[in-house]
């Protein structure tokens, strides 16, 4: 079947037809055309369709295309059309999904559904969905597919080849043919190209590549991504305690981890989203999204009372020199971004592996390093901000205007050292106690710089003009 990606028009017509239900005979005249398009473009469009027109369409498709498309559905769709059919109708679509996307949903029901689907799989079906949902959807077991070749290193090249075909895997997992023992003992692999360019009649071992990089079923699903992406794999092999191999990690499926990760931890990281929480901005309420965010805003903003305590108690210092006013978002504002800049840097690196623990000091050093040349950058760049935007401001008798900048400069510059510290400090401590870095959130980081900035402005304010 020749597949094409679809045009903008066909997609904005498309979307039009589904809206409106009632306009069925028109939508099915598309059916040749949907039936040429990549699945992920046809879940892309059909996942606006409602229950009724969306089962019209997938009954035009066969049961092995209606599983791909249905597997890129979103989770509250995909829940929304198992709750509209049958179990039994629905069953020869679940039948057909990728195998780690089924298990994925299938941990998704509650018992009382699962015991109603289970009846109606296949016994093969059956037993691979509860084997793969046995595992935390958090580690490799949880996200591994079972749709992979094995052949025994005793076989033909010839034989492996036959027996590759018998196990029809998809074309996306087939480039790798695992060599396995008796017991599913993972011995090596080889590659579909060795197969083919081997003589019929040679064996198995003659082609073996017995140096390869593997996970463990338990082992976190980042770390298994990142070992993808390390020694840039087109799959890894996922084996129990036992050493036998049940399962197979792909590219693209270490790609939707990354990202998934990386949006959980930007998520954290402005204090929205809890750990092992998943995230749909659409599929959530809008009282659940108040629920996640009102905790740390209102936490925070009752924290930033110091703030307003720390202003208040300078406040005749403020209506002596009223300037310094002037300049008190300047210096907050720098700090913020500077506390917020280093802790994204060191949370992404933690992420990745580059950083850890023990290298605490010499993290904290560079960043110091670092936040050193900011300040002269910076302290700078405010010293001549002040001259030029303040040189007709009134200034008491007693004070002179050069005075006045040097201080905000200095103010500002040890506010991006202290806030560049905090930054990258904060995330790192929160680990050192069991905790995930990102919810060393950037609304918390804002909020203690804030505070130790203003204390840094009106302390210098006040030995330098005895306020």
């Amino acid at each position: 079947m020749q597949v094409y990606a679809t045009q903008p028009l066909e997609k904005d017509t498309l979307h039009k037809l589904l809206q409106n239900a009632q306009r069925l005979e028109q939508v099915l005249e598309w059916i040749p055309t949907m039936q040429k398009m990549p699945v992920v473009e046809l879940g892309e469009i059909l996942q606006n369709a409602n229950e009724t027109l969306l089962f019209n369409i997938l009954d035009r498709f066969s049961y092995e295309r209606q599983g791909l498309i249905f597997a890129e559905f979103p989770i509250v769709k995909q829940l929304d059309l198992f709750k509209a059919v049958s179990r039994k109708r629905f069953a020869m679509i679940f039948e057909n999904m990728p195998s780690d996307h089924r298990a994925d949903f299938f941990q998704l029901l509650t018992q009382k559904e699962q015991a109603e689907l289970l009846p109606f799989l296949s016994k093969k079906t059956r037993e691979n969905v509860i084997q793969l949902s046995a595992y935390p959807p958090e580690t490799a077991g949880g996200i591994m597919s079972t749709d992979f070749a094995t052949v025994h290193r005793e076989m033909t090249c010839a034989e492996a080849i036959a027996k590759v075909r018998s196990d029809a895997p998809s074309k996306k997992t087939i480039y790798y043919v695992y060599v396995v023992d008796e017991s599913q003992h993972l011995q090596g692999f080889v590659t579909l190209k060795d197969l083919i360019m081997a003589e019929p009649y040679s064996k198995v071992e003659e082609a073996l590549h017995r140096e390869f990089v593997f996970v463990y079923a338990e082992e976190d699903r980042e770390i298994v991504a990142q070992k993808i992406a390390k020694y840039n794999l087109v799959a890894i092999p996922v084996l129990n305690k036992e050493k036998q191999l049940v399962g197979i990690v792909t590219h693209d499926e270490a790609i939707e981890v990354l990202r998934a990760e990386h949006s959980e931890d930007m998520q954290k990281f402005m204090g929205i989203t809890q750990a092992n929480e998943k995230f749909d901005y659409l599929g959530t309420s809008t009282l659940k999204h108040f629920k996640k965010r009102v905790v740390w805003i209102v936490s925070l903003a009752a924290v930033g009372i110091i703030s307003g305590l720390i202003i208040h108690s300078y406040e005749k210092a403020l209506e002596k020199l009223l300037i310094l006013a002037l300049y008190m978002p300047m210096v907050a504002d720098t700090g913020g971004n500077s506390g917020s800049q280093a802790a994204t840097v060191v949370v992404r690196a933690l992420a990745l592996g580059q950083i850890t623990l023990s290298k605490w000091f010499h993290i904290l050093w560079k960043e110091t390093k670092i936040s050193l040349l900011l300040a002269i950058c910076l302290g700078v760049l405010a010293y001549a901000k002040v001259l030029f935007l303040s040189w007709e401001t009134e200034i008491p008798a007693n004070f002179s205007l050069n005075m006045i900048a040097f201080m905000i400069s200095l103010a500002l510059a040890l506010q991006v050292v202290t806030a560049t510290i905090i930054g990258g400090g904060l995330p790192l401590l929160v680990k050192r106690f069991g905790g995930d870095p990102a919810v060393a959130a950037s609304p918390a980081i804002t909020t203690i710089v804030d505070i130790t900035g203003l204390l840094i402005y009106f302390g210098l304010a006040a030995s330098f003009f005895s306020l």
